[in-house]
């Protein structure tokens, strides 16, 4: 808890100090990114809020010292310096948009290679058939943790589109990270946790529900290098986690994303890496939240877009629950990820169809009384 305190402060006041700063100052890292199909934001807002995520896990890991002691400091300060490479390389993509999706993915895979070399990260056992004797090798588990790794990442940075809608889903990730590990009594991981929770509230309250800040591209690959390598060490370190624990956690933006790569490249012959506007947290802002229709103010439509966010979260929750319930169960793990696959799916369908419940649609009936009043 002390370490959720600092790094909440420290999160709070790095954050305000961009916001502020922000405001009286033009700049490439507050580029609106016109043209852009996912985008659904309205005017220029600085991209550069994982600066003061990362300055709050810099801080905690100082302060761990005196709250878990030198040996586990350490571990903490190595944790935070291998996160560089895949922080760094996203904040540069947000001030230049320069870099390609496999350029950050490469940082975020030498960030992983840097964790498993200093704090043995390796993923070595899986409980999937067909991939265990994979992981039982030295390289196979090498291989394995740094897909893994880059993988989450990229996938965190996919359904950062609403305010709100990743950091909230990282919160809750690393929530259930932080109760399995005091289950099992792993102070580390537990504190870990717990200061990113910290970090990332600090941010939220500047980002949701005013989007005054966003996450950018750095932010999202450090929060996803951050669970990820959080989830690896819970696995090192406890042998009674199942691996498949925190594949069920992270499952709502993994889905997300190989099913935006098969959609993309199967059914409509694009390069999986090229950006569009139909992931389901963009379809959930189009057609379940409708009561901005019709205004296209910028107070209006940022209200819309946080709105849209909550059914996300719902969403991550559920796969998350069952994660906490059952985290040394591999077999029924494995069965509510197959769950999440299909209801995924299903969701997914009737929304593109247009055929989505009444009862989710917000504020058809809000929108004809103000068109009324008009």
């Amino acid at each position: 808890m002390p370490l959720l305190l600092v790094a909440l402060a420290v999160s709070l006041v790095v954050t305000f100090a961009l916001v502020y700063r922000a405001g009286h100052a033009e700049g490439r890292a507050q580029a609106s990114r016109n043209g852009q199909p996912q985008r659904i934001h309205v005017g220029p807002v600085p991209r550069i809020g994982g600066v003061g995520v990362y300055v709050a896990l810099v801080v905690s890991a100082a302060a761990s010292v005196q709250v878990l002691g030198r040996d586990e400091a350490v571990v903490a300060a190595l944790l935070v310096a291998c996160a560089l490479p895949a922080f760094a390389a996203g904040l540069v993509h947000d001030f230049t948009d320069g870099l390609t999706p496999r350029g950050r993915l490469l940082a975020t895979a030498i960030s992983a290679l840097l964790a498993w070399a200093v704090l043995d990260t390796g993923l070595n056992r899986t409980d999937i058939p067909g991939l265990d004797w994979i992981a039982a090798t030295a390289v196979g588990g090498l291989f394995l943790a740094v897909l893994s790794v880059a993988g989450i990442a990229h996938a965190i940075n996919i359904i950062d589109g609403l305010n709100g809608l990743a950091t909230m889903c990282v919160v809750i990730m690393l929530a259930a990270v932080a109760y399995v590990a005091f289950q099992v009594d792993d102070q580390l991981v537990g504190a870990l946790a717990l200061a990113g929770i910290g970090g990332v509230l600090g941010f939220f309250v500047w980002n949701y529900p005013a989007g005054l800040i966003f996450l950018g591209d750095g932010g999202a690959y450090l929060l996803g290098f951050y669970v990820s390598e959080l989830t690896l060490l819970l696995l090192l370190r406890n042998d009674e986690v199942s691996p498949l624990f925190g594949l069920l956690v992270c499952i709502y933006p993994v889905f997300e994303t190989l099913f935006s790569a098969y959609r993309r490249y199967w059914l409509r012959g694009m390069p999986p890496s090229l950006p569009d506007g139909i992931h389901l947290h963009t379809l959930v802002y189009r057609r379940l939240i409708r009561w901005a229709i019709g205004s296209r103010s910028a107070q209006e439509l940022t209200r819309r877009n946080s709105m849209a966010s909550p059914y996300l979260w719902v969403l991550c929750s559920a796969s998350v629950a069952p994660a906490m319930l059952f985290w040394d169960d591999s077999a029924v793990l494995g069965g509510f990820i197959l769950l999440f696959g299909v209801s995924y799916l299903i969701v997914y369908r009737r929304i593109v169809r247009f055929q989505s419940p009444r009862w989710l649609r917000v504020g058809r009936q809000r929108g004809r009384a103000r068109a009324g009043r008009r």
